[in-house]
């Protein structure tokens, strides 16, 4: 039962998150361009598409832990992308650069507390990616298929 309410609760939080954050950026797609251009990471010529295709991917990602389809697969990749974007935050902000997070809103700039929210944000993705292995662990077989 723990495992089944865990397992819907990861699922709706992931949703919420990459449903909320992709919509901000389909909206508004040069202002996360600039975003994206203030961690001075990435490519100049690789900003303006990644700032068109990645919101959409955050979409599809929202609605795969909705509809359930492959959410080990799916919590993979959004386990990949999260920490993807975590490490550009780190870096980003130890390198000194006051630039903005873009991650909810182009208002919010990298700081510890970005890092760590995105840091949490990961774990609900983690968990639905090594659900089966924890349930195994508790020695619970039926339940939610991933």
């Amino acid at each position: 039962m723990v495992f089944k309410a865990l397992h819907w609760l990861c699922r709706l939080i992931l949703a919420g998150v990459f449903l909320y954050s992709g919509h901000i950026k389909v909206q508004q797609p040069l202002q996360f361009a600039v975003a994206l251009s203030g961690y001075r990471l990435i490519p100049e010529n690789l900003i303006l598409p990644i700032a068109t295709c990645f919101p959409w991917i955050e979409i599809l990602l929202g609605i795969s832990f909705l509809i359930g389809w492959k959410i080990r697969h799916f919590a993979a990749a959004a386990t990949a992308l999260l920490l993807f974007f975590s490490l550009l935050l780190t870096i980003t902000y130890l390198r000194g650069i006051e630039a903005s997070c873009g991650c909810f809103s182009f208002d919010d700039p990298i700081s510890p507390l970005t890092i760590a929210r995105d840091g949490v944000i990961i774990l609900p993705a983690i968990y639905l990616l090594l659900e089966n292995r924890l349930r195994m662990g508790a020695g619970l077989n039926s339940g939610v298929q991933a």
